[in-house]
């Protein structure tokens, strides 16, 4: 059975998220582990309401990767956002340890607009369960 309530909460977070990668954006000073972690964190929350949406229990994971093979193996359309795969290690180990020296920089309007359209999609749906 899908649970609304529990996807409403979570993509509330993820607009939280949003919001601020708004702000860090440009601002240089904002290093790539911090916008990483909030990219993977709008991402991570998005994947879980749109599990929810679809009635399953996700995993207290950090792993994208593993949420969207959930989601894929419930019929969910998940290619547009398999790019996003890549900011799993900011979850944790970058937050942490740091990208290693010489890594490439973020993109971070690809970024923004990856999530930013993630997470409208998941809304839609939200929107289209609460109208049944």
């Amino acid at each position: 059975m899908t649970d609304p309530k529990c996807a409403r909460v979570l993509l509330a977070a993820a607009r939280r998220d949003v919001g601020a990668l708004r702000v860090m954006r440009r601002a240089g000073e904002v290093s790539d582990e911090v916008f990483g972690f909030h990219v993977q964190q709008a991402a991570e929350k998005s994947f879980k309401a749109r599990l929810a949406l679809l009635g399953e229990t996700y995993p207290l994971t950090h792993n994208l990767e593993a949420l969207l093979d959930l989601l894929e193996d419930r019929g969910a359309a998940t290619e547009p956002y398999r790019r996003l795969v890549d900011y799993t290690p900011y979850a944790v180990e970058f937050r942490y340890e740091g990208v290693r020296a010489g890594a490439e920089s973020i993109d971070r309007d690809e970024a923004l607009n990856l999530v930013e359209s993630l997470l409208e999609e998941v809304l839609r749906q939200l929107a289209g369960v609460e109208e049944t």
